[in-house]
Formats: C-alpha cells, sequence, structure tokens
C-alpha cells in the first residue's frame, strides 16, 4: 500500500466519521424540536384549562357571595362582607404559594434529549 492510498483512507474515514456525527447530531436536533411542541403544546393545554376553570370559579364565588350578602343584609351585613373578604385574600395566597411551588419544580423538559446524549456519551467511552 502506498502512501497515497493510506491518506485517502484515512480521509475517507475520517469524512465517514465525520458524516455519522453530523447525522447523529441531526436526530437530537430533530428530537429537542419534538420535545419542544409536545411541550408548548401542552403547556397551551393547562393554560386554556386553568383559564377556563377560573372563570367559572370566579362566576360561582360571586353568585356565592351575592347570596351570602342578601341572607346576611339585615343583621350581619359587615361581618359578611368582611369574612368573604377574609376568605378570598386567604384563597388568593395559598393559590399563589402553590403557583410558586410549581414554577420552582423541574418541568423535564429536553429530559429524552439528555438522556440520549448520556447514551451517546457512554456508547463512545465503551467502544474508545
Amino acid at each position: 500500500m502506498t502512501s497515497t492510498e493510506a491518506g485517502q483512507g484515512l480521509f475517507a474515514s475520517l469524512r465517514q466519521l465525520l458524516a455519522t456525527g453530523l447525522d447523529a447530531l441531526k436526530l437530537r436536533l430533530e428530537l429537542l424540536s419534538v420535545e419542544i411542541e409536545q411541550e408548548k403544546l401542552r403547556l397551551f393545554s393547562v393554560i386554556l384549562w386553568t383559564v377556563f376553570a377560573l372563570m367559572l370559579l370566579g362566576i360561582g364565588l360571586v353568585m356565592l357571595c351575592i347570596l351570602m350578602i342578601l341572607l346576611l343584609w339585615e343583621s350581619h351585613r359587615l361581618v359578611a362582607v368582611g369574612g368573604l373578604a377574609a376568605c378570598f385574600v386567604a384563597g388568593g395566597l395559598m393559590v399563589l404559594r402553590s403557583a410558586l411551588v410549581q414554577l420552582r419544580t423541574n418541568g423535564g423538559l429536553f429530559s429524552a434529549s439528555v438522556a440520549e446524549l448520556a447514551q451517546d456519551r457512554h456508547e463512545l467511552e465503551k467502544s474508545g
């Protein structure tokens, strides 16, 4: 084997290695794109259902407050309004606390991509 044939074989191997690496990178980017799309759809669905639920709960609470105030109008209207206001403030603080806890938890975005990259690294270390 001459040195030019060995050089061409080396360059061909390097090109093949580069092509394989680019294919793996392309596959990982496609997976990342799919995960972003799934997360976007899930987030939109959660927001839509949350807005709908809050709208219905708001209407229900307004009706309940009107009923309580009308029932206690003659004798204890200030107590009824103050009690309802305290309930709303307490409920709002609990919901805010819950939202902050959920915001701080990890959503798992890109977890499949990270797992695939870890598996690729493991395979490279095993073969090398």
